[in-house]
């Protein structure tokens, strides 16, 4: 064994566990708020602000990206992908998406275990109408809302105070 072959090894294995160091690095940043839809703080947009509570009575307006639910009603969540919304435990609500990108989509509340609440959840369709749209008393046991086939990206938390 020559000394460039063992220089070379030496060479490798540092490149190598530098590399580990990098990946290892990049999945322990603390943008997230480990919610686990990447939206940082948890409201859509990584600008600091908390989420606001919503009215009750409000019509909670969405408009279905497979990417992400993208708030457009009421204006505290406005343009927000995914945001968490804030209810007050009893009170009245409407959530509905009325803008959507032509894939199919619906609309579930679920609970933590990921089970559908009360029966609240749309039928799966690519051009969204009036039966797109749940009414419900907000509860405790509803954690987050969600579309059923994208699942993954189109769900945000649901905070009940």
């Amino acid at each position: 064994m020559t000394e460039h072959d063992t220089t070379r090894r030496t060479f490798m294995k540092a490149a190598g566990a530098a590399g580990a160091v990098t990946i290892v690095a990049g999945c322990l940043g603390d943008d997230d708020d480990g919610n686990g839809n990447g939206n940082g703080n948890g409201n859509g947009d990584d600008d600091g602000d908390e989420a606001e509570a919503i009215e009750p009575g409000t019509e909670i307006e969405l408009d279905g990206q497979t990417p992400g639910w993208v708030g457009i009603a009421p204006d505290s969540i406005d343009g927000d992908e995914n945001p968490t919304l804030v209810l007050e435990e009893g009170e009245t609500y409407e959530i509905g998406w009325t803008e959507g990108d032509g894939a199919d989509h619906n609309i579930e509340i679920r609970d933590d275990g990921g089970d559908v609440v009360d029966d609240l959840q749309t039928d799966e369709v690519s051009d969204p109408d009036d039966d797109q749209w749940l009414e419900f008393e907000a509860s405790s046991d509803m954690a987050e809302y969600v579309c059923d086939p994208h699942e993954t990206t189109m769900v945000g938390e649901i905070v009940v105070e």
